[in-house]
């Protein structure tokens, strides 16, 4: 398998080069769904940034054109091109990146530029330096942010703290497309969810994993989309994080009473 690399950029709060990032290699996971007017511009993005990059991307049964293009893009920008037939939602098309990745780390990247991909290696610092087995990039921690919805704001914050409630967590945002796991941490996760109700049920399993993972969360820079320009979560993935969250919750704690008998 092709890797390839960019060593001749240097972004603010690269990781240093006494750090061993030249022997890791990051998977990134793009799951994709009608996003034809940004994917392209996404992945030159990702291959931008300094780092022994494995790009995954899973179409998840567009109907927008975008399957058209990531074939015509998938020589030079993508190492693994994966279609889902129909559409099965984000958690799904994670399940089936993270199932091919093979990198030391990987992280999950929208394909809509809400987030930032030169950010990458200032969420993998804290693997890198032994601090952490899992980094969540929060978008209350500081960093620049387009302003738009209110409402959503208040929304996510309140899902973090029930999430937090449930897991006994003091995360600031658990519902960041951003989170970054050492790959051995995924192998011992088995998920289930197929769309948004993937950011509580992996936040809980992470949390109740014996032995524990480490969790670290770094600032990140936000440019959220309005509905008009494509953004697809609405209120009822709302409700189905609620229902999440104590779902996970009672079948994590279950999964670790099993695992200790």
């Amino acid at each position: 398998m092709s890797r390839r690399t960019h060593s001749g950029v240097v972004f603010p709060g690269a990781p240093p080069s006494k750090l061993p990032w030249q022997r890791i290699v990051l998977t990134v996971v793009i799951p994709a769904y009608n996003e034809v007017g940004t994917v392209e511009r996404l992945l030159r993005r990702v291959r931008e940034v300094p780092l022994n990059l494995e790009v995954i991307v899973v179409d998840d049964g567009s109907t927008d054109g975008t399957r058209d293009l990531l074939g015509e893009l998938e020589a030079e920008l993508i190492d693994q091109l994966v279609f889902h037939e129909k559409n099965q939602g984000k958690g799904a098309a994670l399940r089936t990146g993270f199932g091919r990745a093979t990198g030391d780390v990987v992280v999950v990247q929208d394909a809509d530029l809400e987030y930032d991909p030169y950010e990458l290696p200032i969420l993998l610092e804290p693997i890198l330096s032994g601090k952490a087995d899992a980094v969540y990039g929060s978008r209350f921690l500081g960093g620049p942010h387009r302003v738009l919805f209110f409402w959503h704001s208040v929304g996510n914050r309140a899902l973090t703290l029930l999430s937090n409630m449930m897991t006994d967590l003091n995360l600031t945002d658990m519902e960041t497309c951003y989170k970054l796991f050492r790959r051995q941490i995924l192998d011992r996760i088995t998920l289930k969810e197929n769309r948004f109700g993937f950011d509580p049920e992996i936040t809980a399993k992470i949390s109740h994993l014996k032995p524990g993972a480490r969790i670290f969360e770094v600032g990140i820079g936000y440019s959220g989309r309005t509905y008009n320009e494509g953004k697809k979560i609405g209120w009822k993935d709302g409700f189905s994080a609620i229902r999440c969250i104590f779902k996970y919750a009672v079948v994590a704690r279950r999964d670790v009473r099993r695992s200790l008998r």
